[in-house]
């Protein structure tokens, strides 16, 4: 949804256009349920796959993006690599959770914001 909705914006204001994955590695630098290195390569191809498969989609709608991997707490590289390319606009999805997933996971939307020094539209998927 949120890469459909930036897409669309990218054209009308014929913005360039990069598209971040990141991998958290959270659980890896805690010591909680660290995985093996080779599991930890595989996660990286994973992410580099579906990170190709979203600059595809976004080819598919005409948008050219620069897609960029990045190993990390996503509250701490977002502001980073937003910094880095000095972008007006960061477009992130958001899904919905309830009960007990939205407090294992806490709160991290303020934290972001707090982090950013450009606009950014949350895209909230519904389903």
């Amino acid at each position: 949804m949120a890469l459909r909705q930036g897409a669309i914006l990218a054209q009308e204001l014929g913005a360039e256009t990069y598209l971040l994955a990141v991998l958290d590695d959270s659980g890896w630098t805690q010591g909680f349920d660290a995985p093996p290195i080779d599991m930890r390569d595989i996660q990286q191809q994973a992410a580099r796959e579906i990170l190709q498969e979203g600059v595809s989609d976004l080819a598919s709608l005409g948008v050219f993006a620069n897609g960029h991997l990045t190993i990390g707490q996503p509250l701490i590289q977002i502001p980073l690599l937003a910094d880095e390319l000095k972008v007006d606009l960061i477009v992130l999805g958001h899904h919905k959770r309830a009960g007990l997933a939205r407090w294992w996971a806490g709160n991290t939307d303020s934290r972001l914001l707090d982090r950013v020094s450009c606009s950014v539209l949350v895209v909230i998927d519904a389903a």
